[in-house]
């Protein structure tokens, strides 16, 4: 279960790149990895080798990652500031996508009637309030 939970995990940051080429199916495939990869000069490369590197070892060997030094505080459960950590970008993502969507179509409900601003507005609030709820859930986690 362990193993199908970490590929899961491991897979995660691939749905960025795969949304990223379906988008762009009529690129020459060639043509789609050279600007993901070096989308930004390659600095994005960099980064998520170095984010999937401290996954991998935070979730084979917790202890090491605490001995060095990335964390300042010890907590009883290593997997407690990966639930926070889960939680939070979970919900920001899910948030930034109900925005989006609740957002242009805000936009384009407003372009025709400008009346409804004020309840294009509380809903693109009721779409951002999910992030806030995961802020809230990843703070409950940790104080426990």
């Amino acid at each position: 279960m362990m193993v199908v939970i970490a590929l899961l995990a491991g897979l995660l940051p691939l749905i960025p790149a795969i949304m990223f080429a379906l988008k762009r199916r009529s690129t020459a495939p060639g043509e789609i990895t050279r600007e993901l990869a070096f989308g930004l000069s390659g600095i994005n490369i960099v980064v998520a080798l170095m984010v999937v590197g401290l996954g991998i070892v935070w979730w084979f060997a917790p202890s090491a990652v605490f001995a060095a030094g990335v964390f300042q505080e010890v907590q009883s459960d290593p997997y407690v500031t990966l639930a926070a950590a889960l939680a939070v970008s979970v919900g920001s993502i899910s948030a930034a996508y109900a925005v989006s969507t609740t957002g242009s179509a805000a936009v384009g409900a407003i372009a025709e009637k400008p009346e409804v601003f004020g309840r294009a507005l509380i809903f693109v609030g009721l779409a951002e309030g999910v992030a806030i709820y995961g802020l809230i859930i990843a703070f409950m986690i940790l104080q426990r």
